[in-house]
Parts: structure tokens; sequence; C-alpha cells
């Protein structure tokens, strides 16, 4: 018997004095114990289906028409106040952002507390010792000293364990986990994931777990749900439909995303977007056919239904057999480095931080990169990988000038950056730009884009006339494939990708020989991946800039950088080829991350999730930095 039916399931909101179904007409069956994926691209309606099941949706936002059952009883229907008993204690919710689901006003304790005060009425010892009990069983070290911290002291990770800690308090029947592992480091969303098998098992527990990777949702579910547009357009066992896709859509996601092993082929972006909430109400025919290789008239006749494609196996198209005649170009390896004097020297490179616990605790020393020395070619493209908390981030705000080095040196073109004067740091500008993680904090909310990709300028005091401004604005947005009419949009206005590609051109602005870009395709879903790193590919053969990436992605970083660098605790531990050392890693760390990977066949079982992978995982965990 199914624990959670859903039929029919339409969520609605109003837009512009009109109602525009945001989720139509969807079904879904979990059973007790059963793990359900929801896969899909940003603004499918994945989390918009999570939240209508734990009755969290945005204000605007309603179920308009449905049968929605959860043990018998119809969550739609039944008294408020059963409601309200349910959520929290039966169903739990796991969000996206764990730094904005916690308050960072209190304590982790005290939010623990509260939560296991409104479960039961027993003591504050007692809640105490059942909070400690909790945190032990997510595996974060030392819990007593964690209930003593705010949010803001903790890294994502563990504030995401938190979180898990919190849902599975009450031992529920449901948990919907809404991208739980989206921006963290490889080994981090490997124990993520670990960690909610193990509590979904220990219980069994069902599970909707959300997430925009194919590659994880193989992995973890039992069944698979992909939406587009609101709409199911298919549905099946997970490994089934992930290794044999019967709709075009699923073959373009997998496409998307570049892979850890076998031959190196081009990622295929999705042309296009997927259509906004307005576009919704106009759409005839299959919602997919716009952006779909295999369309044809019939497609924009009529919505096709869900039509078997296999056991438990089915698709909402007309065109099943094609699907995967689908395929992708294989891919040179990217271009070794060119031979002479390097661009970039960093030798003995060191950052020591003070770092005091509470307003009058004892400060104490944080060595955040220890002893880093490397070189980088004219053209190369550089990839840094590690744990969170291993240096990456602070590598880079040392070569950018964000911070000074307590020890070592830069020499970037030459000149040894130690140099302070004003026109050393004009040169620094005109030679190094960094392209940062978050572009929606990186952006003047208040300047328009023309603005902003040419602010460089004002920088480095070039008191340009504004037409030859505008016109290098535009020459940036060209270059980085946005219409001219983006030029006069705020960031507001502008979906992810769109800002991400903004934030690089204001990099590009002064023709920079080095970016400097940290972790820039982190969170995106794979088709707004895709074309940021074809984009960073053609501009690389255009431009003919060097760059040092860093990200948490391997798979990413096999496919832009000839080189990598391996951090850990500050430390380069291992460096050489992207090829050799994904090969044949030989530092316990790289193996680590290495293990820490879904790999790229549906099929083939995952080493993170074996019996035997505790220790591989754990063995390097946390870096100097929380």
């Amino acid at each position: 018997m199914s624990l959670l039916t859903a039929q029919s399931l339409t969520v609605t909101a109003r837009l512009g004095g009109e109602t525009v179904p945001v989720i139509d007409n969807l079904d879904l069956a979990l059973d007790e114990g059963a793990i359900l994926g929801l896969v899909g691209e940003s603004g499918a309606g994945k989390s918009m289906v999570g939240r209508a099941i734990a009755q969290l949706l945005p204000p605007g936002f309603a179920v308009a028409a449905a049968q929605l059952e959860f043990a018998g009883g119809d969550l739609l229907r039944m008294p408020a106040e059963r409601r309200r008993a349910l959520l929290g204690r039966d169903i739990a919710f796991v969000p996206q952002e764990p730094l904005a689901a916690l308050n960072p006003v209190f304590t982790v304790g005290q939010q623990v507390d509260d939560h296991l005060a409104r479960l039961d009425a027993s003591s504050s010892a007692q809640r105490r010792g059942e909070a400690l009990r909790l945190l032990d069983r997510v595996h974060l070290p030392n819990p007593g000293d964690v209930l003593e911290r705010y949010p803001h002291q903790l890294s994502g990770g563990m504030c995401q364990r938190v979180l898990i800690a919190l849902a599975f308090a009450s031992r529920p029947r449901l948990v919907i986990a809404d991208e739980p592992t989206t921006a963290l480091d490889v080994t981090i969303q490997a124990r993520i994931v670990r960690l909610i098998a193990e509590m979904q098992r220990q219980h069994a527990t069902a599970l909707i777990f959300i997430t925009h990777d194919l590659r994880l949702a193989a992995q973890i579910c039992d069944d698979i749900l992909v939406l587009y547009a609101g709409r199911v357009i298919e549905r099946g066992p997970a490994r089934r439909l992930l290794s044999q896709p019967a709709h075009p859509y699923t073959r373009c996601l997998q496409l998307a995303g570049p892979t850890m092993a076998g031959p190196r082929r081009a990622v295929q972006a999705l042309p296009d977007r997927m259509p906004g909430l307005l576009g919704l109400k106009d759409l005839r025919g299959c919602r997919f056919a716009p952006r779909c290789p295999n369309v044809i008239a019939e497609c924009t006749l009529a919505d096709p239904p869900l039509l078997p494609a296999g056991e438990r196996h089915a698709a909402a198209c007309i065109r099943v057999a094609s699907t995967l005649r689908i395929r992708s170009p294989d891919l040179a390896a990217p271009p070794s480095p060119s031979p002479g004097s390097p661009l970039i020297a960093v030798a003995n490179l060191t950052k020591r931080f003070a770092q005091r616990r509470g307003l009058f605790g004892r400060a104490r020393e944080v060595v955040a990169v220890d002893d880093v020395s490397f070189a980088l070619a004219a053209h190369e493209f550089v990839g840094v990988v590690g744990e969170s908390g291993s240096g990456k981030s602070t590598l880079a705000r040392l070569i950018v000038g964000l911070e000074r080095p307590s020890a070592g040196r830069i020499v970037i073109a030459g000149r040894d950056m130690a140099d302070e004067t004003a026109q050393a740091r004009r040169a620094r500008i005109r030679t190094v730009q960094m392209v940062f993680q978050d572009p929606r904090s990186a952006l003047n909310p208040r300047r328009t884009v023309a603005s902003i990709v040419t602010q460089p300028m004002e920088v480095r005091g070039q008191d340009a006339p504004r037409q030859a401004r505008r016109e290098r604005a535009d020459a940036l947005l060209a270059e980085i494939g946005l219409p001219p009419e983006t030029a006069l949009r705020y960031p507001h206005q502008l979906s992810g990708g769109q800002r991400q590609r903004v934030n690089i051109a204001r990099a590009l602005c002064v023709a920079p020989k080095v970016l400097v870009a940290d972790e820039i395709v982190s969170g995106l879903d794979v088709s707004v991946q895709a074309q940021l790193l074809n984009l960073l590919a053609r501009l690389r053969d255009e431009l003919g800039f060097t760059m040092l990436f860093i990200s948490h992605d391997l798979s990413v970083v096999r496919y832009l950088c000839s080189r990598v660098l391996v951090m850990w605790r500050g430390r380069i531990v291992e460096q050489g080829p992207t090829d050799a050392i994904f090969a044949d890693p030989r530092h316990p760390h790289t193996r680590a991350l290495m293990a820490a990977v879904p790999p790229d066949d549906a099929t083939a079982p995952w080493k993170a999730l074996a019996d035997d992978a505790g220790p591989a995982l754990t063995a390097t965990n946390g870096g100097n930095l929380a």
C-alpha cells in the first residue's frame, strides 16, 4: 500500500491578474521506505511539488485541484489541527539552503532544543541529551561544541547535517529533501547522501529526493520522475530510466553534463530556456518541442500523454524510439601549456588568520594556505580541487590581491605582487581579474548591466566617453552570447546563468591575461552549466587568457583543464596533468575525492554508498577553516 499518493496535483500562481498552472496534473505514488527522485532543470517544478506536499507553498501559490493522500488521510481536506500535527513530525522537510533555513541570531543548540520541545514535553536536560545524540548520529564532530555555535560559524556541510538531524528527530514516515547537496564539494556531498541513505534505512522512511544531478539520482533513488515546465514527461525505475532514457529531454540533460571516465565528449547545452510562468498558458503541443533536437510537425499539435517505454517505464513523447540516436561528439583534450617563462609563479605562499571564539575568547592562529608553490603558463587552464576549507578560495583571493600573504611570493607577468604602489595595483587589475562564485551578491543591484560590465574601466581610472563605454559593453555582451538589449537590464531581471555571464563579461572588460574563477558553475543546473563551460572554452580559443579554475566538480575540471592542483589543509598534495591524476591518483585525499564522485554509468555501483566506504570518506574530514 502506498504511503503517499497524489492524483492530478495542480499548483497555480496568480500572476498579473491571471491564474497560471505551475504544476499540471501530476500523479505519483510512494511506498513505505521507498525513494522517489524528482529531476529536471531549474524552473521545472521539482521544489514546488515538494513544497505542495509539505504544505510550504510560498505566498501567491495554491493547490487548485488534487487528491493528496498521506497514510490514508487527505492532506488537503483534513482538519488544520491534524495537518499541523503531521507536518514536522510524520512529514519532514530538508530545505535547499541550510544557512537560510537556520536562524542566524540563535545558536544551533537553541534551535535544536526548540524543535525537540515541539515534539514532546521532556525536560531541558533530556532534550540536551537527545540533541547530542542526534548530532552524533549525523557524524558531526564534538556535538557539544556544535550546539554552542551560531550557524555562520559552521560550514555549509555541517549546517546541512544539522537540518538532517532535525528532519529525522521525530522518526518521520516521509522526508522531502530539496537539493540537499547543491553546491557542496564532492566528499561532503557523498557523506550527506550516505547519511540520508543510512537514516532512511534505519527508520524505513520514505524519501522524496529533489536534485538536478542525474548521476546522483541514479545511485540513491528507486524511481524517478523527470519534470519539464510543470509536467512529468518521463517516469520509471531510476537505473533503467537513466541508462535507457526514452524522452529526448532526459537524454539532453545527460549530454549537458561532462563525464569523469572514457573519451572526453563535448557537452551539449539545450537551446533557449524553459518557458516562464507567463509562457506556460500559451503553449500548444509538446512543451519541450521548441528545444527538442528530434522535433517534427506532429509534436506541435498536441501534448502527448505518457506512453509505455518498458516495464514501469513511460515517456510523454511520440518519437520514443529515436531518443537514443541523440549523440555528443568526442572532444580533444584541453590544450597543453605553452613553453617558456610562466605567466604566474607562486613560491612558498602562506596565509595565516587569527580566529577568535566569542567576543572575549582566546585567539588562535589558523593556517589557510601553507607553503604553496606552483606555476601557470600562458593560455593554460589549471583546475584547483579539494574539500571545503582546504584553502582554494583563500589562494584565489591572494592571487588577485584581495588578501595579503603572510609569507611567500606571487610573481605575475614578471612583476612581484609585493609591490603595493598605486601603479603596481593598476597593473595587477589589468593583468588579473576574478569571477566570483555568487553573481547575485557580486553584481551591484542598482547598476544596469552595461554599467556593471564596464566598471573595471572606472577602477583603472579611465575617463572613457559614454559612447565608447557603451560600445565596449555591447562588444562584451556579444562575446558572452547575450543580446544587446540586456545592457539596459538590472541583475534581478536576469536568470542565474545570465548573471554569471555578466560576471564573466565584467572580468573580461580590461582584457586581462589571467582569470581566477571561484566555483562559477557551482549550484547551476546542468544545462546552464554546459552553456558556461562552452563559453569559457570558446573564449579561451578566441582571447587566449590563462585561467585558475576552482571547482568542487571534478568532471568540470576534467572537461576544461589540462592540469590540476589538489589541495588539502592548505597545502598542494598532488599536481600534474588532469587525465593522469584522475586515472591514477596517488595521494589518499585525491583518491577520496575520486571515490566520492557518482559514476557516469547509471548501472554501476558507487563506492561512496558501499558498506566499507565510511573510513575512506571521513579520513580527510574537514580543512583548517569550518
